[in-house]
């Protein structure tokens, strides 16, 4: 499968970008940067971003339920869906990869085979530590993203960082 080509004028464009304002978030840079969500996801700084192959979507995925409340967001034509709920658990068939959420959860069909590239990003998110994961095509679209969950004093919960970084060692 193709992947997200990365240049070292993406690069650059990205690095210029950040040197203003670290914070911005990924998606606020699209349209200044002139390119996909996923091509300035995976020319961020290597202190930022982790990519790994498409490949592994169905074990990432099917790791996340044990996780506990994590907050998963899907961005369709500029409006943003937010589910803040246990990741669902999932199953493979017809060709699709089932999300089978309890009440309150989410539900849906992917299609896995769609995901090129998987990204561990570890930015600032207006100001605040954020670790999420990206999952992209190979157009450089987004197709979800899950973030690590947050308690009630807005701060992310430390037994999900540890597991966001020990996956991200153990599959990069």
């Amino acid at each position: 499968m193709q992947t997200i080509q990365i240049t070292e004028t993406i690069r650059q464009k990205v690095a210029d970008y950040l040197a203003e304002d670290e914070n911005t978030p990924v998606t606020n840079m699209v349209q200044s940067l002139n390119l996909t969500e996923g091509e300035i996801t995976l020319a961020l700084p290597s202190t930022m971003v982790t990519h790994v192959k498409g490949s592994i979507a169905q074990t990432i995925l099917e790791a996340l339920p044990s996780w506990g409340k994590v907050t998963s967001i899907v961005i369709s034509a500029g409006s943003v869906f937010e589910f803040k709920a246990n990741f669902p658990k999932g199953k493979v068939a017809h060709g699709f990869y089932n999300l089978m959420g309890r009440e309150g959860e989410m539900h849906g069909h992917l299609r896995l085979d769609l995901i090129s590239d998987i990204a561990f990003v570890s930015k600032p998110f207006r100001g605040m530590e954020s670790h999420y994961i990206g999952f992209y095509s190979a157009e450089g679209e987004c197709v979800f993203k899950v973030y690590l969950g947050r308690d009630k004093k807005r701060q992310l919960f430390p037994e999900q960082v540890a597991l966001f970084k020990a996956m991200k060692e153990e599959l990069a």
